[in-house]
């Protein structure tokens, strides 16, 4: 009995084991998914970076027909731009970070993570099939002991019995043989059961010396080599887990590289001249301001001979407030102003003929282009009338034909434009000529000529007009005195002209006119393209000379374009 106690005891103490086996590789098992878990949720955090990071760039992105796509001729812009086009790269390494590491590693663990479980469950099927089949052994050595014991102690009351009806004489010889031959039975099947209970014994040890020395120790290192296995796992997709992001360094520090290049590429000074070819108006600067005595001119006698105009008239005109200003300082025009952009300064004018021109060459050939093919289409057809019919293509060759005419109709009024504003630029090496607002003589009570009594305005584009004159001129006045003598006297009338197109003067220094109004010209063109006019005593402007047809009187200069 105290064999069988230890027995059964190892058996309690290897059952606790496998319990103790079973939680450990239980938890194994839930650390794998754990790490699982946690490579998943890196992955989708890589996914999302990667789609911010494109986002972002999209976002700041040049949008096309806007200021800037414009703006991407300056460097530092396209520097910017070439920044953006790196991080769309720069994103795209981390979606294949995400992509490396959902197939490398969270597939793969998954994969795994199944196959663990289920030789976990094989494993411990096993250990305990082993642990029931040594636990029934057990128990049928125990009943063949039982029974053993049994036979043994039927077989002494038996001989008991056998020898007291031996002993007595009062019974019969058939009564004694009765018990003697249940005595040899009894020890018969006591014999019996000890041979059975001795080979069952022999054979309960030979199966429990390979339950705890082969069965159990196999299943053992089975389960250990699993675990092993499990934690070699992880440790190859935690490496795995670097290589991932190692793989993408060199391509992150080609995006880093691009970057930097495009920030060295950035040439302060280019973009400087960029602003300033984009925005210089090519007008030559005005002259030196001449003094303007206006002490000599309240001495001075005044007669009605003085004071008479061109055309002899005696009355004098009411004078006006000077209106020549600084042409850049002149408020823009908000509209979207002339067809021919006179609104605008020499060399911005320039500029957008210059692009309207390209533009209308560009759609010049689109349309040649569709009408050679369309010619090459009808050859085809008169070759084989089958394919089609030559006279239908006749109508689109037409209107394609009206359509080149027009344009090319375009192109000639803008190079026209375009010649008339390079032949009036100013020439850099000319000296630019003096601002006059007004011109007097000095002589003691020396009365004003006509050419005295003209106003030297300035014209639109900042250069000014001077009529010749014998006398020396006379320097400027001072500022703060000119500003007590805001009226001069009105300029006289030096012929007619008659306004051909209309003209919006929404500029400060400019008036509007509607075609065909007869107004009055007070300063013909200088060669800057403005005639000025007056349309009565209260308004007077420039105009385009090109919007109005001249007429001098015969006293005066032909005018210096021929109409």
């Amino acid at each position: 009995m105290e064999t069988g106690g230890k027995v059964m005891l190892k058996v309690q103490e290897l059952r606790d084991q496998f319990d103790n086996l079973e939680k450990h590789t239980q938890w194994g098992i839930d650390f794998v998914e754990r790490y699982t878990k946690f490579v998943k949720e890196r992955s989708e955090i890589e996914l999302n970076y990667a789609k911010q990071i494109r986002n972002l760039s999209k976002k700041y992105q040049p949008k096309k027909n806007s200021r800037e796509e414009e703006e991407n001729k300056y460097s530092s812009c396209r520097a910017f731009l070439s920044t953006l086009n790196e991080l769309q790269d720069y994103a795209g390494q981390h979606e294949l970070v995400a992509e490396n590491l959902t197939a490398q590693i969270i597939a793969e663990l998954a994969k795994y993570t199944q196959e663990l479980k289920a030789e976990r469950k094989s494993h411990f099927h096993d250990g305990r099939k082993a642990q029931q089949q040594i636990e029934n052994s057990w128990k049928q050595l125990e009943a063949c002991k039982r029974r053993f014991e049994r036979d043994c102690k039927e077989a002494d009351r038996a001989q008991q019995y056998f020898e007291k009806m031996d002993a007595d004489i009062n019974v019969t010889k058939a009564d004694v043989e009765k018990a003697r031959q249940q005595s040899q039975m009894r020890h018969q099947m006591a014999s019996d059961s000890k041979n059975e209970y001795a080979a069952y014994l022999q054979k309960f040890n030979q199966e429990q010396n390979d339950h705890y020395y082969t069965i159990i120790p196999n299943i053992f290192q089975k389960i250990q080599d699993m675990e092993e296995k499990r934690i070699e796992r992880l440790g190859e997709s935690m490496r795995t887990f670097a290589e991932v992001d190692r793989q993408i360094l060199p391509i992150v520090g080609k995006c880093l590289d691009g970057i930097t290049t495009a920030a060295e590429s950035i040439e302060s000074k280019n973009d400087s001249k960029q602003v300033v070819d984009s925005y210089k108006s090519g007008f030559e600067p005005p002259g030196d301001v001449e003094f303007e005595d206006y002490g000599q001119a309240m001495k001075r006698a005044v007669s009605e001979t003085s004071l008479s105009n061109s055309r002899g008239e005696s009355k004098p005109e009411k004078p006006t407030k000077r209106q020549g200003k600084l042409w850049p300082f002149i408020k823009k025009n908000k509209g979207s102003g002339p067809e021919d952009f006179s609104h605008l300064p020499p060399e911005q004018r320039r500029k957008k003929l210059q692009a309207k021109i390209d533009d209308l060459n560009k759609d010049i050939q689109k349309e040649m282009d569709q009408r050679d093919a369309l010619t090459k289409m009808k050859d085809v057809y008169i070759k084989n009338p089958q394919m089609g019919d030559p006279t239908s293509l006749d109508p689109r060759l037409g209107e394609i034909a009206q359509n080149i005419d027009k344009l090319q109709a375009e192109v000639q009024k803008f190079e026209g434009w375009l010649a008339e504003v390079e032949g009036r630029m100013p020439v850099k090496s000319d000296p630019p000529t003096k601002r006059q607002s007004a011109v007097f003589e000095t002589q003691n009570n020396a009365p004003v000529t006509n050419n005295c009594a003209q106003d030297r305005e300035s014209s639109p584009d900042g250069s000014y007009t001077e009529e010749p004159s014998s006398e020396p001129p006379v320097k400027a006045a001072d500022p703060e005195f000119d500003d007590e003598f805001e009226e001069e006297e009105v300029l006289p009338t030096i012929g007619t002209c008659k306004a051909l197109y209309p003209f919006e003067g929404t500029n400060e220094g400019t008036i509007s006119i509607t075609e065909g109004e007869l107004l009055y010209v007070i300063e013909e063109d200088k060669g800057d393209g403005w005639t000025r006019v007056r349309r009565n005593e209260e308004q007077e402007g420039y105009v385009p000379t090109s919007y109005v047809e001249v007429f001098l009187d015969n006293n005066t200069k032909e005018p210096w374009r021929d109409w």
